[in-house]
């Protein structure tokens, strides 16, 4: 599913019917009050992370420019600027995630997978081969895969 695609209407929902406005306790009614406003808070502060996370990249493209040989890359200063990138994306996907958490009643299971497999991909990207074991990276490459085999199953029934 496309971050701008619209969710089908199924008619007036409630947002979050786990979380409910109306509960017969007032104590949890406003615990639930306090875990919304709790989301976002935590909204407010990825955009943070996400401001701050891009300053680094630019940083780190400063850095890396003026580094001697100066505007060349080594193979490494690349994935340092990937993996700086990838950091930033990740955050913006999971900034999503949290929108649509509180705008939503659908738990957005396949932008989740694709969050993970933004992370494991990041992962791989900055991996340093020679100094991983056999079972690490057989391990990461099962994980690689169940992710992308879900992310495609969840797919396939949408």
């Amino acid at each position: 599913m496309e971050h701008d695609e619209k969710l089908p209407s199924r008619g007036p929902q409630l947002l979050h019917e786990e979380l409910p406005k109306e509960h017969e306790d007032p104590l949890i009614r406003q615990l639930h009050v306090i875990i919304r406003y709790a989301i976002k808070l935590l909204a407010v502060l990825m955009v943070l992370v996400i401001i701050w996370g891009v300053l680094d990249v630019i940083y780190v493209l400063y850095t890396k420019f003026l580094a001697p040989p100066v505007l060349l890359f080594e193979v490494s200063d690349i994935f340092v600027i990937f993996g700086a990138f990838m950091v930033v994306l990740i955050a913006v996907e999971i900034f999503i995630n949290i929108r649509l958490y509180l705008g939503t009643n659908v738990l957005p299971i396949r932008l989740v997978i694709a969050t993970a497999l933004m992370a494991i991909a990041r992962k791989v990207i900055i991996l340093d081969i020679a100094t991983v074991s056999a079972e690490d990276m057989l391990a990461i490459a099962a994980v690689v895969l169940a992710l992308g085999v879900t992310h495609w199953l969840v797919g396939k029934r949408e």
